[in-house]
Protein backbone atom coordinates (compact mmCIF):
# COMPACT_ATOMS: atom_id res chain seq x y z
CA UNK A 1 0.00 0.00 0.00
CA UNK A 2 2.58 2.46 1.05
CA UNK A 3 4.72 1.49 -2.64
CA UNK A 4 0.91 2.71 -4.12
CA UNK A 5 0.52 5.24 -2.34
CA UNK A 6 4.29 6.77 -3.18
CA UNK A 7 3.80 6.05 -7.05
CA UNK A 8 0.62 8.36 -7.35
CA UNK A 9 1.92 11.06 -5.51
CA UNK A 10 4.81 10.88 -7.93
CA UNK A 11 2.27 10.57 -10.47
CA UNK A 12 0.48 13.82 -9.17
CA UNK A 13 3.56 15.39 -8.77
CA UNK A 14 4.30 15.10 -12.44
CA UNK A 15 0.53 15.93 -13.80
CA UNK A 16 1.10 18.97 -12.01
CA UNK A 17 4.67 20.07 -13.54
CA UNK A 18 3.15 19.39 -17.06
CA UNK A 19 0.10 21.45 -16.16
CA UNK A 20 2.47 24.36 -15.38
CA UNK A 21 4.53 23.97 -17.97
CA UNK A 22 1.72 24.01 -20.65
CA UNK A 23 -0.87 26.15 -18.40
CA UNK A 24 -3.46 23.84 -17.76
CA UNK A 25 -5.07 22.79 -14.76
CA UNK A 26 -3.43 19.06 -13.38
CA UNK A 27 -5.90 16.11 -13.15
CA UNK A 28 -6.77 14.95 -9.68
CA UNK A 29 -5.86 11.61 -9.04
CA UNK A 30 -9.28 11.70 -6.19
CA UNK A 31 -12.62 11.75 -7.26
CA UNK A 32 -13.31 15.91 -8.05
CA UNK A 33 -12.76 18.47 -10.62
CA UNK A 34 -10.46 19.68 -12.38
CA UNK A 35 -10.92 22.36 -14.89
CA UNK A 36 -14.33 22.20 -15.59
CA UNK A 37 -14.34 18.55 -15.71
CA UNK A 38 -14.87 15.65 -13.27
CA UNK A 39 -12.60 12.90 -12.78
CA UNK A 40 -12.58 9.37 -11.22
CA UNK A 41 -10.34 6.62 -10.09
CA UNK A 42 -10.82 3.14 -11.83
CA UNK A 43 -8.00 1.09 -11.27
CA UNK A 44 -6.01 1.42 -7.83
CA UNK A 45 -3.09 -0.94 -8.82
CA UNK A 46 -2.79 0.85 -12.11
CA UNK A 47 -3.61 4.11 -11.37
CA UNK A 48 -5.28 4.64 -14.12
CA UNK A 49 -8.07 7.64 -14.51
CA UNK A 50 -11.66 7.81 -16.64
CA UNK A 51 -12.43 11.65 -17.58
CA UNK A 52 -16.03 12.35 -17.60
CA UNK A 53 -16.77 15.67 -18.98
CA UNK A 54 -18.83 17.79 -16.72
CA UNK A 55 -21.80 19.52 -18.72
CA UNK A 56 -20.85 23.26 -17.45
CA UNK A 57 -17.62 22.63 -19.05
CA UNK A 58 -17.84 21.81 -22.53
CA UNK A 59 -20.03 23.31 -25.36
CA UNK A 60 -20.75 20.94 -28.64
CA UNK A 61 -20.82 22.15 -31.89
CA UNK A 62 -23.51 20.06 -33.28
CA UNK A 63 -21.51 17.72 -35.45
CA UNK A 64 -21.13 14.60 -33.94
CA UNK A 65 -17.85 13.35 -35.83
CA UNK A 66 -16.39 16.53 -34.49
CA UNK A 67 -17.84 16.42 -30.81
CA UNK A 68 -16.33 12.87 -30.64
CA UNK A 69 -13.14 14.05 -32.01
CA UNK A 70 -13.00 16.70 -29.18
CA UNK A 71 -13.96 14.44 -26.38
CA UNK A 72 -17.55 16.48 -25.96
CA UNK A 73 -17.34 19.88 -27.54
CA UNK A 74 -15.24 22.35 -27.27
CA UNK A 75 -13.80 23.98 -22.99
CA UNK A 76 -16.03 26.48 -22.06
CA UNK A 77 -13.50 28.40 -20.58
CA UNK A 78 -10.12 27.81 -22.57
CA UNK A 79 -7.44 29.75 -25.13
CA UNK A 80 -8.98 28.58 -28.33
CA UNK A 81 -6.45 29.03 -31.69
CA UNK A 82 -7.67 29.48 -35.18
CA UNK A 83 -5.56 29.52 -38.32
CA UNK A 84 -5.90 30.76 -41.40
CA UNK A 85 -4.04 29.27 -43.96
CA UNK A 86 -3.78 32.75 -45.78
CA UNK A 87 -4.36 36.89 -44.77
CA UNK A 88 -7.29 36.81 -48.20
CA UNK A 89 -8.77 34.11 -45.92
CA UNK A 90 -9.34 36.48 -42.97
CA UNK A 91 -13.19 36.45 -43.38
CA UNK A 92 -13.56 32.60 -43.45
CA UNK A 93 -11.20 32.38 -40.07
CA UNK A 94 -12.93 35.43 -38.04
CA UNK A 95 -16.16 33.81 -39.71
CA UNK A 96 -15.42 30.76 -38.00
CA UNK A 97 -14.63 32.54 -34.73
CA UNK A 98 -17.73 34.48 -34.38
CA UNK A 99 -19.86 30.89 -35.23
CA UNK A 100 -18.12 29.21 -32.12
CA UNK A 101 -18.45 32.14 -30.21
CA UNK A 102 -22.49 32.44 -31.38
CA UNK A 103 -22.74 28.73 -29.94
CA UNK A 104 -21.01 29.60 -26.76
CA UNK A 105 -22.97 32.09 -26.03
CA UNK A 106 -26.37 29.99 -27.26
CA UNK A 107 -25.60 26.86 -24.92
CA UNK A 108 -24.78 29.17 -21.79
CA UNK A 109 -27.99 32.07 -22.38
CA UNK A 110 -25.58 34.77 -22.09
CA UNK A 111 -26.22 38.16 -23.35
CA UNK A 112 -22.89 39.37 -22.83
CA UNK A 113 -21.60 41.79 -25.03
CA UNK A 114 -18.53 40.28 -27.86
CA UNK A 115 -15.58 41.27 -27.20
CA UNK A 116 -13.33 41.86 -30.82
CA UNK A 117 -9.84 42.78 -31.12
CA UNK A 118 -7.63 43.42 -34.07
CA UNK A 119 -4.62 45.71 -34.41
CA UNK A 120 -5.54 48.85 -36.74
CA UNK A 121 -3.43 48.38 -39.49
CA UNK A 122 -4.68 44.86 -40.49
CA UNK A 123 -8.51 45.98 -40.17
CA UNK A 124 -6.97 49.01 -42.49
CA UNK A 125 -5.76 45.77 -44.60
CA UNK A 126 -9.52 43.31 -44.68
CA UNK A 127 -11.84 46.27 -44.12
CA UNK A 128 -13.36 46.75 -39.96
CA UNK A 129 -16.78 44.40 -39.94
CA UNK A 130 -19.98 44.39 -40.93
CA UNK A 131 -22.58 44.93 -37.80
CA UNK A 132 -25.74 43.66 -40.08
CA UNK A 133 -23.68 41.17 -40.87
CA UNK A 134 -23.56 40.19 -37.13
CA UNK A 135 -27.35 40.13 -36.77
CA UNK A 136 -27.68 38.22 -39.29
CA UNK A 137 -25.07 35.66 -39.76
CA UNK A 138 -24.62 34.90 -35.80
CA UNK A 139 -27.54 36.60 -33.86
CA UNK A 140 -25.09 38.90 -32.51
CA UNK A 141 -26.48 42.52 -32.67
CA UNK A 142 -24.75 45.74 -33.21
CA UNK A 143 -25.48 46.95 -29.55
CA UNK A 144 -23.29 43.76 -28.27
CA UNK A 145 -20.56 44.15 -29.96
CA UNK A 146 -17.39 46.20 -28.76
CA UNK A 147 -14.32 46.32 -31.52
CA UNK A 148 -11.12 47.71 -30.09
CA UNK A 149 -8.56 48.36 -32.80
CA UNK A 150 -4.76 49.07 -31.28
CA UNK A 151 -1.77 50.34 -33.09
CA UNK A 152 0.82 47.74 -31.01
CA UNK A 153 0.73 44.27 -30.66
CA UNK A 154 1.59 44.81 -26.99
CA UNK A 155 -1.41 46.86 -26.57
CA UNK A 156 -3.96 44.19 -27.90
CA UNK A 157 -2.19 41.44 -25.58
CA UNK A 158 -3.00 43.99 -22.79
CA UNK A 159 -6.48 45.03 -24.12
CA UNK A 160 -7.88 40.97 -24.12
CA UNK A 161 -6.11 40.14 -20.37
CA UNK A 162 -7.89 43.06 -18.83
CA UNK A 163 -10.91 42.46 -20.54
CA UNK A 164 -11.16 38.88 -19.26
CA UNK A 165 -10.43 40.01 -15.42
CA UNK A 166 -13.50 42.49 -16.18
CA UNK A 167 -15.59 39.16 -16.73
CA UNK A 168 -18.08 41.23 -18.35
CA UNK A 169 -17.94 39.38 -22.16
CA UNK A 170 -19.42 36.65 -23.68
CA UNK A 171 -16.41 35.71 -25.83
CA UNK A 172 -13.26 37.60 -26.50
CA UNK A 173 -12.05 36.71 -30.14
CA UNK A 174 -8.18 38.69 -30.73
CA UNK A 175 -7.35 38.92 -34.24
CA UNK A 176 -3.41 39.28 -34.84
CA UNK A 177 -1.39 38.20 -38.57
CA UNK A 178 1.38 35.93 -38.96
CA UNK A 179 3.86 34.45 -36.13
CA UNK A 180 4.72 38.01 -33.92
CA UNK A 181 7.26 37.91 -31.89
CA UNK A 182 5.31 39.52 -28.87
CA UNK A 183 2.70 36.44 -29.35
CA UNK A 184 5.27 34.11 -27.11
CA UNK A 185 4.73 30.82 -25.03
CA UNK A 186 4.44 33.20 -21.88
CA UNK A 187 2.09 35.37 -23.48
CA UNK A 188 -0.46 32.82 -24.87
CA UNK A 189 0.04 30.73 -21.29
CA UNK A 190 -1.21 34.37 -19.70
CA UNK A 191 -4.19 34.69 -22.00
CA UNK A 192 -5.24 31.02 -21.45
CA UNK A 193 -5.18 31.23 -17.39
CA UNK A 194 -6.98 34.60 -18.00
CA UNK A 195 -9.95 32.86 -20.28
CA UNK A 196 -10.11 30.08 -17.36
CA UNK A 197 -10.57 32.64 -14.76
CA UNK A 198 -13.11 34.50 -16.60
CA UNK A 199 -15.19 31.28 -17.57
CA UNK A 200 -15.40 32.04 -21.11
CA UNK A 201 -13.59 31.68 -24.24
CA UNK A 202 -11.01 33.62 -25.59
CA UNK A 203 -10.30 32.99 -29.19
CA UNK A 204 -6.64 33.65 -30.41
CA UNK A 205 -7.35 34.41 -34.39
CA UNK A 206 -4.06 34.31 -36.81
CA UNK A 207 -3.94 34.85 -40.20
CA UNK A 208 -1.94 33.11 -42.47
CA UNK A 209 0.74 31.67 -39.43
CA UNK A 210 2.50 28.88 -38.89
CA UNK A 211 2.02 26.66 -35.99
CA UNK A 212 4.09 27.02 -33.30
CA UNK A 213 3.78 26.29 -29.09
CA UNK A 214 1.01 28.24 -27.46
CA UNK A 215 -1.23 27.65 -24.50
CA UNK A 216 -3.91 26.89 -26.65
CA UNK A 217 -6.32 23.92 -25.90
CA UNK A 218 -8.10 23.37 -29.23
CA UNK A 219 -6.25 24.48 -32.70
CA UNK A 220 -8.13 24.63 -35.66
CA UNK A 221 -6.94 25.60 -39.49
CA UNK A 222 -9.72 26.86 -41.47
CA UNK A 223 -10.13 27.61 -45.43
CA UNK A 224 -13.15 28.48 -47.28
CA UNK A 225 -15.27 25.59 -49.06
CA UNK A 226 -17.45 25.95 -52.16
CA UNK A 227 -20.75 26.80 -50.70
CA UNK A 228 -23.79 24.79 -51.83
CA UNK A 229 -27.04 25.64 -53.68
CA UNK A 230 -29.41 27.78 -51.99
CA UNK A 231 -32.39 25.68 -50.67
CA UNK A 232 -36.49 26.74 -50.73
CA UNK A 233 -39.54 25.13 -50.74
CA UNK A 234 -39.65 25.03 -54.09
CA UNK A 235 -36.42 23.12 -54.48
CA UNK A 236 -32.67 24.32 -55.04
CA UNK A 237 -32.17 27.91 -56.66
CA UNK A 238 -30.25 27.93 -59.66
CA UNK A 239 -26.72 29.72 -59.60
CA UNK A 240 -27.51 30.47 -55.80
CA UNK A 241 -25.17 30.85 -52.99
CA UNK A 242 -26.43 29.07 -50.16
CA UNK A 243 -24.66 29.04 -46.22
CA UNK A 244 -21.37 29.65 -45.34
CA UNK A 245 -18.93 26.36 -45.36
CA UNK A 246 -15.74 25.72 -43.82
CA UNK A 247 -12.78 23.70 -44.15
CA UNK A 248 -12.07 22.86 -40.97
CA UNK A 249 -8.86 20.91 -39.84
CA UNK A 250 -8.44 19.46 -35.79
CA UNK A 251 -4.43 19.71 -35.38
CA UNK A 252 -4.42 20.08 -31.99
CA UNK A 253 -7.40 18.62 -28.77
CA UNK A 254 -7.53 17.44 -25.60
CA UNK A 255 -8.32 14.02 -26.61
CA UNK A 256 -4.94 14.23 -29.18
CA UNK A 257 -7.56 12.85 -32.04
CA UNK A 258 -7.21 15.18 -35.54
CA UNK A 259 -9.49 15.42 -38.65
CA UNK A 260 -10.79 17.19 -41.30
CA UNK A 261 -14.47 17.97 -41.49
CA UNK A 262 -16.66 20.39 -44.13
CA UNK A 263 -19.05 22.13 -42.09
CA UNK A 264 -22.00 24.65 -42.87
CA UNK A 265 -23.49 27.46 -41.19
CA UNK A 266 -26.98 27.13 -40.05
CA UNK A 267 -27.59 30.81 -38.95
CA UNK A 268 -31.52 30.69 -38.16
CA UNK A 269 -30.63 27.85 -35.88
CA UNK A 270 -26.39 28.82 -35.10
CA UNK A 271 -25.06 25.21 -35.28
CA UNK A 272 -22.88 23.80 -37.71
CA UNK A 273 -24.14 21.18 -40.58
CA UNK A 274 -21.18 18.53 -41.90
CA UNK A 275 -21.49 18.23 -45.18
CA UNK A 276 -18.42 16.08 -46.19
CA UNK A 277 -16.91 14.19 -43.57
CA UNK A 278 -13.64 13.42 -43.80
CA UNK A 279 -12.04 10.78 -41.13
CA UNK A 280 -8.47 9.60 -40.36
CA UNK A 281 -5.25 11.45 -40.80
CA UNK A 282 -5.66 15.41 -41.82
CA UNK A 283 -6.08 15.71 -45.41
CA UNK A 284 -4.52 18.50 -47.43
CA UNK A 285 -7.31 21.21 -47.44
CA UNK A 286 -6.87 21.60 -51.24
CA UNK A 287 -8.08 18.17 -51.93
CA UNK A 288 -11.94 19.12 -50.33
CA UNK A 289 -12.03 22.26 -52.71
CA UNK A 290 -10.87 19.98 -55.63
CA UNK A 291 -13.75 17.62 -54.49
CA UNK A 292 -16.45 20.39 -54.26
CA UNK A 293 -15.88 22.18 -57.79
CA UNK A 294 -18.24 22.52 -59.57
CA UNK A 295 -19.31 24.72 -62.71
CA UNK A 296 -18.70 28.78 -61.91
CA UNK A 297 -21.74 31.01 -63.13
CA UNK A 298 -22.20 31.85 -66.59
CA UNK A 299 -20.01 33.26 -68.61
CA UNK A 300 -22.53 35.56 -70.16
CA UNK A 301 -25.22 37.44 -69.14
CA UNK A 302 -28.19 35.68 -70.41
CA UNK A 303 -26.27 32.32 -69.27
CA UNK A 304 -25.65 31.37 -72.93
CA UNK A 305 -22.07 30.45 -72.38
CA UNK A 306 -20.89 28.71 -69.26
CA UNK A 307 -18.17 29.03 -67.79
CA UNK A 308 -15.42 26.39 -67.52
CA UNK A 309 -14.83 23.90 -64.89
CA UNK A 310 -12.60 25.19 -62.17
CA UNK A 311 -9.25 23.91 -62.04
CA UNK A 312 -6.19 23.51 -59.67
CA UNK A 313 -8.10 22.79 -56.61
CA UNK A 314 -9.31 26.10 -56.70
CA UNK A 315 -13.29 26.02 -54.82
CA UNK A 316 -16.07 26.98 -56.87
CA UNK A 317 -17.82 29.90 -56.10
CA UNK A 318 -15.68 30.56 -52.91
CA UNK A 319 -17.47 33.24 -50.34
CA UNK A 320 -15.93 34.93 -47.63
CA UNK A 321 -18.42 33.86 -44.38
CA UNK A 322 -18.16 37.06 -42.25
Amino acid sequence: MARTATAQEQLFALRQQIARIEGTQPERLEGGRAGGEEVEKADDSAGMLVRRNHPAGLFPLGVVELDEALGGGLPRAALIEIIGRQTRDAAVAAGFSLALAAIARKGSGSQSPLLWIGLSNFFFETGLPYAPGFTRLFGITSDRLLLVHPKRIEDALWVAEEAAIQNQFGAILLELQGNPAKLTLTATRRLSHRARAAGYPLFLIRHAGEEEPTAASTRFQVSSAASTLRETIAGTVPRSIGPPAFAVTLTRSRTGKEGTFVLEWNSHDLTFEERQPVRGKPLQLDTIHAADTGNLAAASGNGSHPASQARNGLAAGRQKAG
